[in-house]
This record gives structure tokens, sequence and C-alpha cells, in this order.
């Protein structure tokens, strides 16, 4: 509840700027990083975990004093910058599944037009609720909007898609497709 507790015995965490690896001090979000202490066999040093969060050092009501991380935010290697906002797929696909109307099937596409980046999320919207209806279905594309930007604290365009129309991937799915770096 109040962070998780890092066993610093056998741990030695660290937080560091994804891009330059610098340290970063207490409370920053930044990329976790571990170093084992007691392992033999194969110690890692700074093993990069590729996730965003951050430290907390003030000892815990719970009574430990251990170092505690914060919930984790995202991923550095998912992680886009717009508008410089920090935006990551998973905060854009929790608000996605928080609602009833949308399959789990999102796209992000990124580019920059005039000097501005720009943000459209293509949704697929569930068979019951796709409809011909256009003030339904502009009554939708702003629920999802409204609450895109609550969440990421940028507005996105939303295209809303039938089902079944956006790409599905064995594996890791591909999210995002930056046109920004192809100019």
């Amino acid at each position: 509840q109040h962070g998780s507790h890092i066993s610093e015995d056998h741990f030695f965490p660290e937080i560091i700027n994804p891009d330059t690896c610098e340290q970063l001090p207490y409370g920053t979000l930044g990329e976790l990083v571990f170093t084992t202490l007691t392992k033999d066999g194969m110690p890692l040093l700074r093993y990069r975990t590729k996730d965003l969060t951050s430290l907390i050092d003030a000892p815990c009501e719970c009574g430990r004093t251990a170092v505690r991380m914060t919930p984790i935010m995202g991923r550095s290697d998912d992680m886009l910058i717009i508008r410089g906002i920090n935006v990551f797929p998973s905060q854009v696909e929790s608000v996605i599944l928080s609602h009833e109307e949308f399959e789990p099937y999102f796209m992000i596409v990124v580019d920059r037009v005039n000097n501005l980046d720009t943000m459209e999320v293509h949704v697929e919207v569930k068979d019951g609720y796709y409809s011909d209806d256009i003030n339904q279905m502009i009554a939708l594309k702003k629920k999802l909007s409204s609450k895109l930007k609550s969440v990421l604290s940028i507005s996105a365009d939303i295209k809303l898609v039938e089902p079944n129309s956006l790409e599905r991937f064995e594996g890791k799915a591909k999210r995002v497709i930056d046109n920004r770096k192809l100019k």
C-alpha cells in the first residue's frame, strides 16, 4: 500500500535516466536498475529492468526502513514523448479497457504536423456497440477522448473502427506507429 519493500541486503536498487544512465535522486521517476549483492553463480551488475518507477527512502508506516519502490508507471522502451509529455501505450490500454464498449485492440499513430506532434488512437468498438448512428459514435468518441485527456494530460484524435479491423499479432503486439522517425 505504501510501496514495495526491496531487500537491500541482497539487492542494490538505483533509479537512472533511461537516456543518459545517470543516477537520479530518490523520489524521481526513472528506470529501475538492480545490482545483486549476494548472488554467487551469476551476479548482475546494474541490470536494467526497463521499468519506470521511483524509490522512496523514508521509513514506512509498517516500521520497516528498507527502500521502497512506487508502482511501475510504464516501460522506458515503450515510452513516447508527445509535446513534452511522457505517454505510455499501457496508459492508453488501461483507459480503453475501463470502457465496456471497446475491444482490447488499438493502435497509436504519432506524427508531426507543422512542427507539432499529433497523436491518433484507432480503437475497435465491440460488436454490440458499433453502429451506423453517427450521434452514438460521436458520443462514444467524446467519452474516450475526454478520459484519455484526463489521464495523459494531452488530447488525442480518436478514430473508432469496426470490430476485427485492426491487425492481430502473435507475441508482443505492435501498438505504436511513430511516423516522426520516418521523416
